[in-house]
């Protein structure tokens, strides 16, 4: 689907595996990192490329970009292998880099908005979301359920293409790819607490487009 460049590794298999059996991201990162042979970064390709090509689509909005980030993401991956530190988890750090690779070309393409940061304190209990679409179909109006699903799903998209990029993270990390908050606090680089409030700003922005949208 998507052509990489590939430049790769083998080699130190530090602690080893996963439950079923296979060698863990770690292992193939530091294989790679040691003897630059290419079969282990390519599993490594492999093993992601559905998920955070899906991610930074969500992420972009853009099939293009998505495809452009995506493989600087695999290029910083490459060029920073040896920084990766022992005792790490290799997906958090992933992400962490493809969210800074996005970020940087969203700027770049002058498509960064300015936004006014909506932190603040969850009112409710930050344990209870509901899926987004629970949440949307649970009041008042008419729920999106009555809408087509084409339509639903392209409502959806394009309102979350349009939340303020702070927002949008955080919802695409958390619900679209289903990284615990811990996870997502570590690729965004804020506390678990804002992860949950930007979550929840999110939500409520959703929800609010789909009120005026019936009215």
């Amino acid at each position: 689907m998507i052509n990489i460049v590939h430049s790769q590794m083998s080699g130190l298999p530090m602690d080893g595996g996963t439950p079923d059996g296979s060698v863990s991201d770690e292992t193939l990162l530091y294989q790679y990192a040691n003897s630059r042979k290419r079969d282990a970064f390519d599993q490594l390709v492999h093993r992601y490329e559905r998920e955070m090509y899906s991610y930074l689509r969500h992420y972009l909005g853009d099939v293009q970009m998505a495809e452009d980030v995506f493989q600087g993401t695999f290029l910083q991956v490459h060029r920073k292998c040896g920084q990766f530190q022992q005792g790490r988890q290799f997906r958090p750090w992933l992400y962490t880099i493809a969210t800074h690779q996005a970020i940087d070309l969203l700027r770049r393409n002058k498509r960064h908005r300015k936004v006014v940061s909506l932190d603040r304190e969850n009112r409710g209990s930050e344990d209870t979301y509901t899926t987004l679409m629970e949440l949307l179909e649970s009041r008042e109006t008419p729920p999106l359920a009555d809408l087509e699903a084409a339509e639903r799903q392209e409502w959806v998209r394009k309102t979350v293409d349009a939340l303020p990029e702070m927002l949008r993270s955080a919802l695409v990390l958390v619900y679209y790819q289903g990284l615990k908050y811990r996870e997502a606090a570590e690729i965004l680089g804020i506390p678990v607490g804002t992860v949950k409030s930007r979550l929840h700003s999110a939500i409520l922005k959703l929800n609010q487009a789909w009120q005026s949208s019936q009215i």
